[in-house]
């Protein structure tokens, strides 16, 4: 399992500063026994070094492994480079797309999911409504590691914080279910073993991850 980041197409310096969000957004591949499992894929820019030599490695991984490609996505805003590496991978050995049942139609979608399905490679989804309907976090049960899409962000120094009311849908009914929903769904996480919490905002935690969740909860949101 390897973890990158590159950066984020939409990324403009408002963007950033308290409660805003970092310029590089962070990807996972896992390998497991049926399948390689990319999870919220962004590939490097267009014509540069750093795009060549990422692909030409996940090539090499792809390709070694042998196994099909199962991408899975947290989020609709987390399509990224889903279409891209479908293509890429769809006929030897063969890939798919995964995104929770309630996410929007667009991207190349070819499986839909609700929380209690068995994902590729052993993964469990938890919903996360409390932020936007479709958002999930995934746990990958062999390495006891929770990957986080924006519910979830890396503060550094082994610390996390709670995604901000600002990063919920707007209106009252999005912010009710911020205020109403999010922590206590969060909270389930807390009775997994979890080692390593992997964030796509920020820096991961990589020991002592259900502390550093568990500090967060108790913490205010991001920014705040």
């Amino acid at each position: 399992m390897w973890r990158w980041s590159a950066p984020h197409p939409d990324w403009k310096p408002e963007k950033g500063g308290p409660g805003g969000w970092e310029q590089r957004v962070g990807s996972l591949y896992y390998e497991a026994a049926e399948a390689v499992v990319l999870i919220d894929p962004l590939v490097p820019p267009a014509e540069t070094s750093e795009r060549d030599r990422f692909l030409a490695s996940l090539d090499r991984d792809v390709t070694r492994a042998g196994r099909p490609v199962a991408i899975l996505l947290a989020n609709h805003y987390h399509v990224r480079s889903a279409r891209e590496l479908h293509e890429r991978y769809r006929e030897t050995p063969g890939a798919s797309v995964w995104a929770h049942e309630t996410g929007r139609g667009d991207g190349p979608v070819t499986h839909r999911f609700l929380e209690g399905r068995v994902l590729p490679g052993g993964l469990r989804a938890f919903s996360l409504t409390g932020l936007n309907p479709d958002e999930v976090a995934f746990y990958v049960p062999e390495h006891r590691a929770v990957v986080a899409a924006d519910a979830i962000l890396g503060a550094g120094g082994g610390k996390l914080r709670v995604a901000p009311a600002s990063w919920a849908e707007a209106g009252e009914e999005g912010q009710s279910r911020y205020r109403d929903l999010l922590r206590g769904e969060l909270r389930r996480l807390l009775d997994l073993p979890i080692d390593m919490v992997l964030v796509s905002h920020g820096e991961s935690v990589l020991e002592n991850g259900g502390a550093a969740l568990a500090a967060a909860l108790d913490a205010p949101a991001w920014g705040e």
